[in-house]
């Protein structure tokens, strides 16, 4: 409906610029709901009085926790309790088929990094910090890494793995987050509204333009191969690479991809991409016949 093949979530959406991938969107909201305006930063400064560690914190969270942890978490699911259908869309998505009981003997060994990489946190916060990167408040550093913990540590035998007398600041850690979450969403509930995907479109789709403009780097795009007005594939580079979204390019810079695409709700919205872990390719000269 909005012309968008990109098949991760989750996806952001203000006026009727759509923005992909967690890494890109945790800027856009830092961008739009700035604290100097009221809004909790996902960017605190530290305890000690210093700046936010904002770039380390994305570059730790995009080459970190959403690549080799979350992957280690993803593949511990119980992947013989899964439908046929759902293990066939796994190997669309990661572009081979799935071999379940592959999955399943390497599960143990995954356990045990995953352990292994729980020590990590732990060492982080042995020092008796609140906050994984020792700042005033929670921050985008501690969501992103309690999304994959806070999710493992459900699965089947995580527990036995990841026990608060090998991980004791770790564990605390976690609990401080659960009631956190906890919290938020009690606080928050009234005021979310559940909407099925064909009116979310239509929302987007009547929505206006925001002053997005990124400008166009020529330099990144002449070592990318790129021009403005090209018309382009954007595709992940680690999986879902075979689910691209096509449409012209009118932005470019460090950090991002802008797309103009259309689909059957709407005839025009931008899609972002991040310029990390993405890739664009020319399909053809945008005012070529297809």
């Amino acid at each position: 409906m909005l012309g968008i093949g990109y098949r991760r979530v989750p996806i952001l959406a203000i006026g009727n610029d759509v923005y992909c991938d967690t890494s890109l969107i945790s800027s856009v909201i830092d961008r739009h709901f700035p604290e100097n305006q009221g809004f909790p930063a996902l960017f605190p400064q530290r305890k000690d009085g210093g700046k936010a560690d904002t770039g380390m914190i994305k570059a730790f969270c995009t080459f970190y926790v959403d690549r080799p942890l979350f992957n280690l978490a993803s593949s511990s699911l119980p992947y013989k309790k899964f439908t046929a259908e759902f293990i066939e869309d796994r190997g669309k998505w990661f572009g081979a088929p799935v071999d379940i009981e592959v999955m399943t003997s390497r599960q143990p060994a995954i356990k045990s990094l995953l352990s292994s990489h729980m020590s990590l946190l732990e060492e982080q916060l042995a020092d008796g910090r609140e906050w994984v990167f020792d700042t005033v408040a929670v921050g985008y550093g501690d969501i992103s890494i309690y999304a994959v913990y806070g999710w493992v540590i459900r699965f089947r035998g995580m527990r036995e793995v990841l026990i608060e007398d090998k991980f004791p600041n770790s564990i605390a850690w976690m609990g401080r987050m659960a009631d956190l979450v906890k919290a938020k969403r009690e606080a928050n509930a009234p005021v979310i509204n559940k909407i099925q995907g064909d009116a979310a479109a239509k929302i987007i789709a009547s929505a206006g333009l925001q002053s997005t403009e990124i400008g166009f780097d020529e330099e990144e795009a002449g070592r990318l191969g790129l021009q403005h007005g090209l018309l382009v594939s954007v595709a992940p580079d680690d999986n879902a690479t075979n689910y691209p979204t096509i449409g012209k390019l009118t932005g470019l810079n460090r950090e991002e991809f802008i797309l103009e695409v259309s689909g059957t709700a709407v005839s025009s919205l931008r899609c972002h991409f991040p310029r990390f872990n993405f890739s664009a390719r020319v399909v053809r000269e945008a005012n070529s016949k297809l």
